[in-house]
Order: structure tokens, then sequence, then C-alpha cells
């Protein structure tokens, strides 16, 4: 994306409202704003209202002429997006990373939908599609030496036991990913390592040994699919810029 950023900001244009989904801290949106040519307001969306407030009160600091106007909720829900005190020229959505491809087919296009609406005529979105690939590469990168995508995966267990006042033994499951050729997709599970229960609140869950939890998926698209199911959502794919790889993709689309 750094590479391209000249050609992303001219097409994008001057003084747009730039909406961010799934924002979390605005780290990645900054490079944006600092690129864009006079933008007028900018609506971050996470779920998270602590790290949102914080956030846009970061921004708001940094940015003096942009009105941020922070909104908490769901971004897969339907949402209305607040208007500016200045006029802007066009919508833009902002979604980098490669998080659509956590959503099924299903619910990618109900969520390609949704930003369609919000946008209206003449908004484009810029969003980050990860690529499909050698599989051996995609198990490497999904089973790392590190055990860094294990890590973040048995985390999950700890943060149910804490939020949830659950008791699971995380050392009593394991990470497991693998590449399903037929749905296009890694899935990520943890694995019971031996028969056992886990208690949530009054609950009690039975495991048996080798039974998993299927935790996460990570859908990948070759161009032309991204394409057509884009398309069947009211969004033209415009342009397209990869790594000298195509390992992974931002594309601008437009409605």
């Amino acid at each position: 994306m750094r590479a391209d950023i000249t050609a992303m900001v001219k097409l994008i244009g001057s003084r747009v409202l730039l909406i961010e989904y799934g924002c979390g801290d605005c780290k990645k949106v900054r490079f944006l704003l600092d690129h864009l040519s006079e933008p007028v307001a900018f609506v971050p969306i996470d779920i998270s209202q602590e790290q949102l407030e914080r956030a846009a009160k970061k921004l708001t600091s940094d940015y003096s002429t942009l009105e941020v106007l922070p909104i908490c909720a769901d971004y897969t829900s339907s949402l209305e997006v607040p208007y500016p005190k200045r006029n802007f020229s066009r919508k833009v959505v902002f979604f980098p990373g490669s998080t659509i491809g956590n959503l099924d087919s299903l619910s990618a296009s109900h969520f390609l939908k949704q930003v369609a609406n919000v946008l209206g005529i003449g908004g484009a979105l810029l969003i980050g599609v990860d690529l499909k690939k050698d599989v051996t590469l995609l198990h490497r990168a999904y089973n790392d030496s590190q055990r860094v995508t294990a890590a973040f995966n048995l985390n999950l267990l700890k943060r149910i036991n804490c939020e949830l006042n659950c008791d699971f033994q995380v050392d009593c499951f394991q990470h497991y990913a693998f590449y399903n050729p037929k749905e296009s997709r890694i899935e990520m599970h943890l694995v019971s390592r031996k028969e056992q229960t886990v208690h949530l609140g009054n609950t009690a869950i039975h495991f048996d040994k080798d039974e998993s939890i299927w935790t996460e998926s990570s859908y990948k698209y070759n161009l032309d699919e991204f394409r057509e199911m884009a398309a069947a959502t009211g969004l033209r794919v415009e342009r397209v810029w990869t790594d000298a790889r195509e390992w992974f993709s931002v594309q601008y689309l437009v409605t």
C-alpha cells in the first residue's frame, strides 16, 4: 500500500468523508489521512467503546481540521453514517487488512451490499483482499515455527475464562490450522488433547479427545472471484494493486 499511495489518493480525490470499518486503534488510517487532500471528516467504527473514544480523541487532537464522528457498533450490522458539518465530495470506505476473508461467501456478499448502500452513488471502497497462493505457504503461515498464530488462537480461551468466568485449561487444547481447498479457506481450530468437561456458568460442556472448537476462517480469493462477488453487490473493481508475488491485494471499488 505504501508504494502505491499516490495513485490511491488520486483516485479517491479531495474533500472526502472517510469511513473505516473495524478501526481498532486507528493506526492504519493515519497513513491514508496523511496523504489525502483536505479530508472533511472521518467516521471510525468499532465495537469497543473505550478504545474507540480513545482513538477518536487522539485523532481530533492530531488532525485539527478533521471532524471525527465515531460510531460504536458491529460493522456487519446496518449502519447510518452521520453527516459532517462541512460539505464533502463523496463517501469512501476504508477496510484494510484482509478482514473480508473472515466472512463466508454469503456474509461477505451481505457486508459488501451494506457498504454499497452506505456509500451511495459515486462512493468508493478501498479494501484489502488476501489472495489464493500455494497451499504449503498457507500452512506455514498459520503454523509458524515461532507459534505466534498458535498463541493468538489459544489466547481466545484465556479471554473466555477471564470475561465469561469459564474454566478452560488452556494447556489441554492445541492449535490446529489447515487449508480447506473445497471452500478456499484456512480453518483454525483448538483441539482437545483429552476427554474433559469445561464449565460456563452453570453449563457443563463436554469435549471428547480430539474434538475441536472451530475458532476462525480465513477465505482466500483470486482476482476474478472477488470481482464477480463485488459486482453482484453493486460494486465495480476499478483498480487493483498487489505485491510482487501476488499474495495480497488492495482493491479500489466504486458504486
